[in-house]
């Protein structure tokens, strides 16, 4: 089969980007034909399909030509449209499958695919189809306003960035690319926890053309032998508000166990000065994959504190395929995830007398769970089994 991914960046920015290039290769190994198509950006990786990608753009408004050039291009601007039918002549495949593509690509591609007959799948990594500030988050709070109201309240809350001009922007791409015009050109929506399909289906897209599957892992990464564990807990993550981990460091202020923080972020400096004192909490920093599967190893559980709608997130997914138990807020995607009493407990979110009490329930007890479950779920094997269904 000869399949076609668009994705914005190629190279490994963010979970969007990882997921793309593990799929590309996955493919691959399979023996399927793959080509790709993003933004030309300087960081991105070595690609025999570069000269079909539209040039980098950049949001300036202290450089009006860029700006103006870079405003047109999440309406579908000439270069995308041009290079992409190219690319289309050249490769001719079979499917197009579209991951992260607004904004610095335009869902532009998937009418033009469309109009050629081919089938256009799309996985979705964010709430943008229904949200035009990507997340259900505004101003430090979960928000729906968007998702069966007007699209006019991410202007007028400042919902991205802060920024009115870059709100109104959003505002105008969700009003050009609505529900309507997205599903006469998009055959299948893969959404990627079931909560995310059930939010989809609440802003008004057709059930029949969403499938949720949740993402895969490379079981590899997990194989490793048998680690004592302290009675201590982790958080792996982003320092950020949306995270949950200032309630989290609050709690954990009061609580005579070490917690490691791996992560960095915008708090970073600030949880750093109000609680890297309390002699109980390690702030570690970034960390790559073997320090991070160390802490996992040893430590009793790890929290997924978030305040915001988490989609499929891999700081449950990858402690859990390494038999650590998770402490998870019930919201979003998290709670199809973890088995309470089992695979670990889940806590009213945001709400810091609750996630205590749990914090000090699993300190007191040991969870023991299969992984080879969760290895077959997450596995590339059956995702590719899934994926070649819903290509057809």
């Amino acid at each position: 089969m000869r399949i076609l991914l668009a994705n914005k960046f190629y190279y490994r920015r963010g979970g969007d980007c990882v997921y793309s290039i593990e799929l590309e290769n996955l493919l691959k190994s399979a023996g399927h034909e793959v080509a790709f198509f993003a933004m030309d950006y300087p960081e991105n990786l070595p690609s025999p399909w570069k000269p079909f990608w539209p040039g980098e753009i950049a949001f300036s408004p202290k450089k009006p030509g860029a700006f103006f050039k870079a405003f047109r291009r999440p309406f579908g601007d000439g270069e995308t449209v041009t290079k992409f039918k190219a690319l289309l002549d050249h490769f001719k495949p079979d499917v197009v499958h579209l991951n992260n593509i607004h904004t610095q690509l335009s869902p532009v591609i998937a009418e033009i695919a469309h109009s050629r007959g081919i089938k256009v799948v799309w996985t979705l990594h964010d709430y943008k189809l229904v949200c035009p500030a990507y997340t259900c988050y505004c101003n430090g709070k979960i928000c729906e306003e968007c998702i069966t109201g007007k699209k006019s309240a991410c202007t007028s809350k400042k919902c991205l960035k802060n920024n009115w001009l870059a709100s109104k922007i959003a505002e105008k791409e969700a009003l050009c690319w609505n529900r309507e015009r997205l599903e006469k050109c998009v055959d299948v929506f893969i959404c990627p926890s079931r909560f995310m399909k059930s939010k989809m289906e609440q802003g008004g897209f057709t059930a029949s053309k969403l499938v949720a599957i949740h993402n895969f892992v490379d079981g590899v990464k997990f194989v490793h032998q048998p680690v004592e564990r302290e009675n201590a807990y982790c958080y792996v993550g982003r320092l950020s508000s949306e995270k949950g981990v200032e309630t989290l460091l609050r709690v954990a202020s009061n609580i005579e166990a070490p917690l490691y923080v791996l992560g960095t972020g915008p708090l970073e400096a600030e949880l750093k000065s109000k609680f890297a004192q309390s002699g109980h909490i390690h702030f570690m920093g970034h960390c790559g994959w073997d320090e991070c599967k160390s802490v996992l190893l040893k430590s009793k559980f790890s929290v997924v504190p978030s305040e915001w709608y988490e989609n499929n997130p891999f700081s449950v997914i990858e402690p859990l395929c390494l038999g650590t138990p998770v402490l998870g807020a019930n919201v979003g995607g998290i709670p199809e995830l973890i088995e309470p009493g089992k695979s670990g407990e889940l806590f009213e979110m945001g709400v810091a007398e609750d996630l205590e009490a749990k914090i000090r329930l699993m300190l007191g007890r040991d969870y023991s769970f299969d992984v080879a479950p969760l290895w077959e779920h997450f596995s590339k094997v059956n995702y590719l089994e899934q994926m070649m269904s819903v290509y057809g």
